[in-house]
Order: structure tokens, then sequence, then C-alpha cells
């Protein structure tokens, strides 16, 4: 298959431009090891983003860390639940459809570095998502509420874009931290 300037050409298929959201900071409120639906809250302009993007054209993809599943804060059918909770909730109260909703359910390793290549700072749950709906990085961006956010979208090869919401705690600035 050749692919040339973001299009397949043994499909004819441009592929599409995304938004990467992280959920706890940026979608939702922060809550540490929250899985519980009924205490998710959106964050200030969460819903109006989502509406202009995907009136935009992007693809709306969550990507978060959830360690919880690892230490058994909550199960992965806990985490399910969730997920199709805050689908059903964007649908419903914003209009639009999230594209996919990615999560990395293991711990952080050892010395602050990601014991497998799916947690941020990692860009693996990017990639995923990008393989999977056709998305070109190039043309797409990561929105977080810390560094290691900016991290990962930087080293898949997207922009990104810091919501400095007070979450950042560490501010290690470095070339791929720098939104």
């Amino acid at each position: 298959m050749n692919v040339t300037h973001g299009l397949i050409a043994d499909a004819g298929l441009e592929r599409r431009r995304a938004v990467f959201f992280d959920k706890d900071g940026t979608l939702i409120e922060k809550m540490p090891f929250n899985a519980d639906p009924a205490r998710m809250t959106f964050t200030p302009h969460a819903l109006t983003a989502l509406q202009r993007l995907d009136a935009a054209g992007f693809a709306l993809v969550v990507v978060t860390n959830q360690p919880g599943l690892a230490t058994g804060q909550f199960a992965r059918v806990e985490l399910v639940r969730l997920e199709r909770a805050l689908t059903e909730r964007v649908r419903d109260e914003a209009g639009v459809m999230l594209t996919g909703f990615y999560a990395c359910p293991h711990p952080l390793g050892q010395g602050d570095r990601p014991a497998c290549l799916c947690r941020k700072p990692a860009a693996g749950l990017l990639r995923q998502a990008a393989l999977t709906h056709r998305i070109d990085l190039a043309r797409s961006w990561m929105v977080g509420d810390t560094l290691d956010d900016v991290e990962a979208g930087r080293r898949a090869g997207a922009r990104s874009v810091l919501l400095d919401v007070g979450n950042e705690t560490q501010w290690r600035i470095t070339p791929l931290r720098t939104p």
C-alpha cells in the first residue's frame, strides 16, 4: 500500500484530523480514581469545545491513563461503564459523537517512566487510535492538563495544547514537553 501526504493510494481515502483529549482535568473535572458516572462533571467549556471541533471536521478521541485498574481502585467493567456514560453524555448534551476512547491500565514504572508503551507521556494510545480510525497525526492535536499529555502528543507527531488549570505540579520543561 502506498502512503503519500496523508492519502492512502489504494483506498483513495484521506486520513482524518483529530483532537485527542485527556479525560481527567481536561474533559471532566479531576477526581482521582473515579469510575462512578454519577460523579462525572464536565469542565467549563468542554462541551462547547467538542461541538466546535466536531463542526470543524475533527475526530474527537479520549486518551487517558487509568492506573486505578492496576492498583485495584476500580475494575475494568467500571471503567467501561464510565466510558459509556461519558460517550452518552457527550452525545446527549453536546450533540456530538466521540470517535474513540483509549485507556492505559498500567501503573507508573520505575523513576517516573512508563512501564508500557501506552501510558502517557508515551504515544501508544494516540498511535493506536490513529491506526484504528485512519487519523493523520501530523494534522491532529493533543489537549491535556499536564505536560505528560503535551509530550504524548508531541511524541505521536501531533501538536499539543496545555490547559494550565493547576494540575501540572512538576514543570519539567523539555522540547517534547513544550506546548
